[in-house]
């Protein structure tokens, strides 16, 4: 065998190997919750601990999903990972607007690293639609609200609830979800509690946009099991 054909069947294999891994950790974390990210492990190593209780989806508020949903990906029931349309309209308008999707979301903060370049980009690429593949989107949100930053240190739908405003997240109403999804995605500089007239602005419509994605089908994907 020459070491050219040696060294394709080698990299095939490899390429084999780490495609077979990374499809049994995400159908792994189909049925059982990530451990902390390596953005939480590095913030808890700088703040000296994070707040984070993992909560299942059934003890959210429905709304708060409507609200996260309505203001990062209202297209999140009808794409299967990357929104086509808010790529064209990123590219058209340059660096100042994103169009991650929540499932993209998803895969960056659990199994990657914060940052933009382009080897995560390509990471993410790949493994986004074996999440859309192997989770059905109610898990793609419970894990996104999970591990969401909502305030420097606090991470998770939990924990955002009861140190925003002192509840449970089922107990979250329409505008307390909203302003926790207004939030996203640069909590430490917005506030929840008192939040500044451009966030109470964005808030109200988030506070519209869930409504409209409830009424017009787009939340029932990951809509309360009957």
């Amino acid at each position: 065998m020459t070491p050219l054909r040696w060294l394709r069947r080698w990299t095939l294999r490899f390429a084999a190997i780490c495609v077979t891994v990374v499809v049994l950790v995400v159908l792994s974390h189909r049925f059982l919750d990530p451990g902390p990210t390596y953005y939480m492990k590095q913030e808890a190593a700088r703040l000296g601990g994070i707040q984070h209780d993992w909560v299942a989806l059934e003890s959210v508020a429905p709304v708060m999903a409507r609200s996260v949903v309505a203001a990062e990906d209202s297209g999140f029931c009808t794409h299967w990972g990357f929104d086509v349309a808010a790529i064209r309209a990123a590219l058209a308008e340059g660096a100042g607007r994103g169009a991650s999707t929540i499932s993209q979301q998803v895969v960056k903060n659990v199994y990657l690293w914060q940052g933009r370049n382009w080897a995560r980009k390509a990471l993410e690429a790949l493994i986004t639609p074996a999440v859309e593949a192997l989770w059905p989107k109610r898990r793609i949100v419970e894990v996104y609200l999970n591990v969401a930053e909502f305030d420097r240190g606090v991470f998770g739908i939990g924990a955002a609830a009861r140190h925003h405003f002192g509840v449970a997240p089922t107990d979250l109403s329409a505008r307390q979800a909203a302003r926790l999804a207004a939030v996203l995605p640069a909590p430490k500089r917005r506030s929840a509690v008192d939040p500044a007239p451009r966030l109470r602005k964005r808030a109200a419509a988030i506070m519209d946009g869930a409504a409209t994605i409830e009424a017009d089908g787009r939340a029932a994907c990951f809509a309360p099991r009957e």
